[in-house]
C-alpha cells in the first residue's frame, strides 16, 4: 500500500515508522526540511519538504497513485485541507485526519465531514481517544494498564500481584484446572526488568506484573482471582479543564453509574467555560498543587485523581500530592518519555501517553483484513496484535497447537462465529476468526507473517 503521511512530528514519524516496518511504501511531507531528512534516514521512507495542503507538494509525494493520505500536522485546518486536496485533485481513496479542536466535532456540525463537503473518511480526535483510555482505567482501577480488543469483547489487564494474591506460587496449568470456567489467560509476565511469555509450568510471584487477557464478562472475576479486587471509581477529581479534561468530565456525567466528579483548573476563564459547559461537575478555580484546594475538592475521599493538564510536571506533582493526601488511585497524562519513566517515583499508578494513543488509533483504521489492532507494551518491548484470519493465511484450517506460533508469542483469545473462545490446542483456526496474540518484540514479525495473504487486500 502506498501511504502519504503529512506531518513529521512525533505522531507522524511514528506512523511512518510502523507502516514502513509493515512493508508499505511511505512518503512523509513536512514544512521542516531537516525533520523530513531525519525521518527519511531513520525509517527508510520517502520525504518531501513543503506545505502538506499544496497540490504540487502532494503530487511530488506521489498522490496520483497513493492509496491513503494521513494528515497529522499540528494544525487542524492544514489536515482538513490536505485531505480535501487529496480527494478533489488526486482521488486518493482513503483520507484520515487528526482534528484536535472539539468545536469541529460537535454533533450539530456532523455534516461537515460528509463526502460531498469535507471528504474525510476517518477523523481522529486525540482528546477523545485519551478520554476513552482514561475511562477504561477508571472502570478497572486495580489495573495499571488496560486495553479493549475484538470490539470490547475482551480486555487486556495489567496487574501487579500483591503479597496476599491467592494464586502466587501456583503453576499456571493448575490455574486452568482450578478455574475451569474462567475465560482469562496470563499472556505476559514482567519480573524485575524482564518481560516474558510464560510456560504452563511457570509460577507467579508477589511483585510480578502480569498481563491477563480476559473476556468482558469475566474481567471483575479475573481481577479478584489475582488478588486485586477493587471497585470501579465512583468519586473522581480531574485536574485540568482543557479539551481532555472536559471530554472526560462529559463522559463521566453520561456514565449510568452516576460517577461524582470535581474539577480543578488554574486559569479562571477556562474554569468558567468548563463550569458553563458541564452540568453536574463541580469546577474549582485554583492551583492543583495547593493542598488546601485539593482538600476542598475532597481528594482524601476520592477514588481516583486524573491529572490531565498539558504540563507533565504539574501532572506528576499533582498526582504525588493527591496520593499523599489520601487519594486511592492516581493517573497522569505524560507526553515526554522522561516523565513517563519517573512516574513510579511520584507514586503515579498509571500514565496515559496521548501520542501513543493517537498513533494506535490511526493505525487501527489503516489496517484492513489481517491486522486490526496493535497495542504496544512498555517501551515497545512487546505488542498485543489483533488479527483476522483470511482465506489464504498460512494458519487457516490448522489446529492451534499445529499453527506454529513462535517462542515469545501466546494466543490470548479467539473470536469465532460462535463467540469468544479461550485458546485450546485442539481448537481449529478458521477463516474469519480473529485472534488476539501477545508477542515479545523479537516475535512480532513472525506473528504478522502468520496472517499474511497472497492476495493484495489493500
Amino acid at each position: 500500500m502506498k501511504v502519504i503521511v503529512c506531518g513529521a512530528g512525533r505522531v507522524g514519524s511514528q506512523i511512518a515508522k510502523r507502516l514502513a516496518e509493515e512493508g508499505n511504501d511511505v512518503t512523509v511531507i513536512d514544512l521542516n526540511g531537516e525533520l523530513v531528512r531525519q525521518v527519511s534516514e531513520l525509517f527508510d521512507v520517502g520525504g518531501v519538504a513543503g506545505h502538506a495542503s499544496h497540490p504540487d507538494v502532494q503530487e511530488r509525494a506521489g498522490a496520483r497513485d497513493a492509496d491513503m493520505l494521513i494528515a497529522a500536522t499540528h494544525l487542524d485546518e492544514v489536515n482538513m485541507v490536505a485531505c480535501q486536496v487529496a480527494h478533489s485533485v488526486f482521488s486518493v481513496p482513503s483520507k484520515i485526519a487528526r482534528v484536535r479542536a472539539q468545536n469541529y466535532l460537535e454533533a450539530r456540525w456532523s455534516d461537515l465531514f460528509r463526502r460531498d463537503h469535507m471528504p474525510l473518511d476517518v477523523v481522529i480526535s486525540p482528546e477523545r481517544e485519551v478520554a476513552k483510555v482514561a475511562l477504561s482505567r477508571l472502570s478497572a482501577t486495580a489495573a495499571f494498564d488496560t486495553h479493549d480488543f475484538v470490539e470490547g469483547e475482551a480486555q487486556l489487564l495489567a496487574l501487579r500481584l500483591p503479597d496476599e494474591c491467592p494464586v502466587i506460587n501456583t503453576p499456571l496449568r493448575q490455574l486452568t484446572e482450578l478455574f475451569s470456567t474462567l475465560k482469562a489467560i496470563v499472556v505476559g509476565v514482567r519480573r524485575g526488568a524482564k518481560l516474558m511469555t510464560p510456560e504452563p509450568s511457570d509460577q507467579l510471584y508477589a511483585g510480578d506484573d502480569v498481563y491477563v487477557l480476559a473476556a468482558k464478562a469475566d474481567v471483575r472475576r479475573a481481577i479478584s482471582i489475582f488478588g486485586r479486587e477493587e471497585p470501579p471509581a465512583s468519586r473522581v477529581v480531574i485536574i485540568g479543564a482543557g479539551n481532555v479534561g472536559q471530554t472526560v468530565a462529559e463522559l463521566l456525567e453520561a456514565d449510568p453509574r452516576g460517577v461524582r466528579c470535581k474539577m480543578v483548573e488554574r486559569d479562571r476563564a477556562r474554569a468558567e467555560r468548563a463550569a458553563d459547559r458541564l452540568r453536574r461537575t463541580v469546577v474549582l478555580n485554583g492551583d492543583a498543587l495547593d493542598p488546601a484546594l485539593l482538600e476542598e475538592a475532597g481528594i482524601a475521599e476520592a477514588d481516583a485523581v486524573l491529572a490531565l493538564t498539558d504540563d507533565d510536571k504539574t501532572n506528576l506533582l499533582a498526582c504525588a500530592l493527591s496520593k499523599q493526601l489520601g487519594c486511592r488511585l492516581s493517573i497522569a497524562l505524560t507526553n515526554d518519555a522522561v516523565f513517563f519513566d519517573l512516574a513510579g517515583a511520584f507514586s503515579v499508578d498509571a500514565t496515559i501517553n496521548p501520542r501513543a494513543t493517537t498513533v494506535s488509533s490511526i493505525l487501527r483504521h489503516v489496517r484492513r483484513g489481517r491486522i486490526r489492532q496493535v497495542y504496544s507494551i512498555g517501551e515497545g518491548e512487546a505488542e498485543v496484535i489483533e488479527a483476522q484470519v483470511l482465506v489464504t493465511s498460512p494458519i487457516a484450517g490448522k489446529r492451534l497447537r499445529e499453527a506454529g506460533f513462535p517462542s515469545g508469542a501466546l494466543v490470548g483469545a479467539i473470536m469465532t462465529k460462535q463467540g469468544l473462545r479461550m485458546p485450546e490446542g485442539d481448537l481449529t483456526i478458521n477463516e474469519g476468526d480473529t485472534l488476539v496474540v501477545f508477542a515479545l518484540r523479537d516475535a512480532v514479525k513472525q506473528v504478522e507473517q502468520m496472517f499474511r495473504v497472497s492476495v493484495d487486500f489493500f
